[in-house]
């Protein structure tokens, strides 16, 4: 039975993420996250970030403001963030991810941007 095109994308794009696994990007972001995750306090204070930021995306994606208090403790927290070697590592790490799959992106794309411009 031949495949439908929607399925063949599905499929590709489930290649595309065992090779994003295998990707030095990714790897040495598993390294980073596990150096992070190895030392209790870092890890603590990255949970909790995340806690206040998922918090903060509910508000605005159901059309609410933060609260000065809600606002001023994601900023405190980010400033400690900063503060943490294994933590900005483990940015820095992110970000090469983010920019390998923004160019991934640009390709798969691109016929939607030619498409557009012509």
């Amino acid at each position: 039975m031949e495949l439908k095109m929607a399925d063949k994308i599905m499929e590709t794009a489930t290649e595309l993420q065992k090779e994003l696994k295998n990707t030095p990007q990714f790897e040495e972001l598993k390294q980073a996250y596990g150096n992070m995750k190895a030392d209790t306090k870092s890890f603590d204070l990255f949970k909790d970030f995340q806690e206040v930021q998922l918090n903060l995306q509910k508000k605005q994606m159901a059309g609410m403001e933060p609260s000065d208090d809600e606002l001023k403790q994601a900023h405190d927290l980010a400033s400690q963030l900063e503060k943490v070697p294994a933590i900005t590592e483990l940015m820095n790490k992110e970000q090469a991810v983010n920019q390998l799959l923004g160019q991934i992106n640009q390709v798969v794309t691109e016929p939607i941007s030619d498409l557009y411009r012509n």
